[in-house]
């Protein structure tokens, strides 16, 4: 099955590769064009409806090497309906309520077709049955995944690059566990990203738009239940959340701002990474460049969690435990690196702003005390706002 998942992933990157000039013109022709906006990145106005091309790969993929069966009919439904609603919205900016029912309507299909969790193994406290909740905790996690994707989709190339990076490792996991399907929908959703990133790296020619973040959004839920969730692996909860950490804590933070601050979760804003990183000077390539590394990082340990015998029936091996510490150190300094860089460095230009428009005259050494000290105190937090 690596075989196949190999050429899967192969086609699915031809088709999406292929297809993507058409569909950027088919987007132009009908209207679908993100326009400047204040809070965006873009430069030019772009056509959306990428997602088409991203779906085309993966259905093609998936009707060659996926085997047949009710989890695949779903997962293809689910899949089509998805790109779907998103279209629509791509077209016509449909409500947010919608947009909602089409992502739970498509996770329904996933759960109705067998893709489900009942069951999941927590670490240091094991297996844990959910029984008939399985089903609605099931859809909740993947109306979650399709929205984290749908998020982090701000700047060129970053959603597809990171459903890249994390389908690659998710494959990795999915086959060391004997879960070969979900092997091969893993290789598929990460072809098919590929593919249609050749033209949405930066400069961008054409945008994925909501009917190819949600798509990838599902593919990639689809893929965290069947190659990971339904295992007995201690590694099968925390794969997702440390391949995805990147996308999750984006999510996170800016969730958690728009509640802070009393304004709709739905309503688009500039707190993500990517125009903090914007703001602070950062070119779009070096801002996914950035996300990327932090992606890999992340994903690289999920997969030595895995990998690394670092115990064997309790008993801790000191030089394996060693690399697997090694491994978590790597994955922590690149983390804090990315906040010293959001945070930190963010509030020394601004203060370097302020200071230089009260004083012309202010030394680097002065703006580095006055940090310094803003630090200490905890100002800065105010001023990162």
């Amino acid at each position: 099955m690596e075989t196949d998942a190999v050429y899967a992933g192969l086609v699915a990157f031809a088709t999406a590769a292929l297809l993507t000039p058409a569909v950027a013109r088919f987007a132009r022709r009908f209207g679908a064009v993100d326009e400047l906006k204040a809070r965006g990145l873009a430069r030019d106005a772009t056509p959306l409806l990428g997602g088409l091309a991203i779906f085309a790969g993966a259905l093609i993929a998936a009707l060659l090497f996926m085997p047949e069966g009710e989890r695949t009919r779903g997962i293809l439904v689910a899949a089509a309906l998805i790109t779907l609603v998103g279209a629509l919205d791509d077209v016509r900016d449909l409500p947010p309520g919608a947009k909602l029912a089409g992502q739970v309507i498509a996770a329904l299909i996933l759960v109705n077709a067998g893709v489900e969790v009942r069951n999941i193994t927590f670490p240091f406290l094991g297996a844990v049955s959910f029984g008939d909740a399985g089903g609605p905790l099931t859809v909740l996690g993947l109306v979650a995944v399709m929205n984290v994707v749908n998020f982090s989709d701000g700047v060129d190339g970053l959603a597809a690059g990171v459903c890249a990076i994390s389908s690659i490792a998710f494959a990795i996991i999915a086959f060391d566990l004997g879960r070969d399907t979900a092997g091969v929908l893993a290789a598929i959703t990460a072809g098919a990203a590929l593919g249609f990133l050749v033209y949405n790296f930066h400069p961008a020619s054409v945008f994925m738009g909501d009917c190819g973040s949600n798509l990838l959004g599902l593919l990639l839920g689809a893929v965290i239940v069947e190659g990971s969730l339904k295992t007995n692996a201690l590694i099968a909860l925390v794969a997702p959340l440390v391949i995805l950490a990147v996308p999750f804590l984006d999510t996170s933070f800016v969730v958690a701002k728009r509640l802070k601050y009393r304004r709709p979760v739905y309503r688009a804003d500039s707190n993500h990474f990517h125009h903090r990183f914007h703001r602070i000077g950062f070119s779009q390539r070096r801002t996914v460049l950035y996300l990327y590394a932090w992606t890999i990082t992340m994903a690289g340990l999920a997969v030595a969690l895995r990998f690394i015998p670092y115990s064997d029936h309790g008993h801790l091996d000191p030089g394996w435990s060693a690399a697997l510490a090694a491994c978590f150190l790597v994955a922590l300094a690149a983390s804090a690196y990315l906040i010293y860089v959001l945070e930190i460095l963010k509030l020394r230009r601004l203060r370097a702003w302020q200071l230089r428009r009260t004083d012309p005259a202010t030394t680097e050494h002065q703006i580095d005390e006055d940090v310094e000290r803003r630090l200490e105190t905890g100002e800065f937090t105010a001023l990162g706002h």
